[in-house]
């Protein structure tokens, strides 16, 4: 008997990692899809009178970067500021603490500024698109769209993915240069260099290289949290509890997948 639970056990758990490889390959052929088709419309749309509508992408755009100002400026001060202290304390141990504005200008504008942001726009904004998607799904509007000749991927994904991809690198611009400038503030009054002084070394450690390169990031980060949102929000069922499931879901997939391709990016862009 408990040689046939075992076994039984065994093909169970193999029956669900074939399960959850197949859903995993589906998952990433729908992205892939949703990507293709979002510019297509883009390129296409207007050529079939079905537009991709700029109203749609404005509202996105300020929903995901003019609302998510504060909170990413006030985050931004705040990693500015721990970098600029944990630095100052690691280099005095070499009496070099007049050198933490070069790692502060690096570490700010090649990672930490993407990173945060990709984070909080993940937590914000691609939750809020999975859990919109997802509702429209249990109601039956996707299907409703399709039947008045409205292609969702045009009139949801599009807009959403092309605001994305604009407003999640400017809030990266924005994030680097708040950051800075809370890590300035801490290290004038820590270390008494000046502020002018202080932007004259972070101008002349920075190159258009390290921009490029956390810009570059952010801009991957903003499709993966589009694509996790929609994909996590069209895979909704089960009702309201099946919506809040996957809002989850889209949250935990777009911040894990935003770490490991920043790893992966740092890594390919470094060789």
């Amino acid at each position: 008997m408990a040689v046939k639970q075992t076994r039984g056990s065994v093909f169970d758990t193999a029956e669900n990692i074939g399960r959850n490889t197949v859903r995993g390959v589906e998952e990433f052929g729908l992205a892939g899809v949703l990507v293709v088709q979002s510019f297509y419309w883009l390129v296409a749309g207007p050529r079939q009178r079905q537009p991709v509508r700029l109203s749609a992408v404005f509202a996105e755009a300020r929903e995901i970067g003019i609302n998510a100002l504060l909170i990413v400026g006030v985050l931004a001060a705040t990693i500015g500021v721990m970098l600029a202290i944990q630095g100052i304390f690691t280099l005095r141990i070499f009496g070099a603490e007049s050198r933490v504005v070069f790692g502060l200008a690096k570490s700010m504008t090649r990672e930490f500024a993407p990173l945060i942001t990709g984070i909080l726009v993940a937590g914000r904004s691609g939750s809020a698109l999975a859990a919109r998607i997802g509702t429209m799904k249990i109601n039956q509007e996707l299907d409703a769209l399709s039947v008045m000749g409205i292609n969702p991927v045009r009139y949801l994904v599009a807009p959403a993915l092309i605001a994305m991809i604009i407003m999640v690198p400017a809030l990266t611009f924005f994030s680097e240069l708040v950051g800075l400038l809370a890590a300035g503030v801490y290290v004038n009054l820590e270390l008494d260099i000046g502020l002018r002084a202080y932007w004259s070394q972070v101008l002349d450690s920075v190159t258009i290289d390290d921009l490029a390169h956390g810009l570059g990031k952010s801009a991957i980060f903003a499709v993966l949290i589009a694509i996790v949102g929609v994909v996590n929000g069209a895979s909704v069922t089960g009702g309201a509890e099946g919506v809040g499931r996957a809002t989850t879901r889209s949250v935990v997939h777009a911040i894990s997948a935003i770490i490991i391709t920043d790893m992966l990016f740092a890594f390919v862009v470094t060789r």
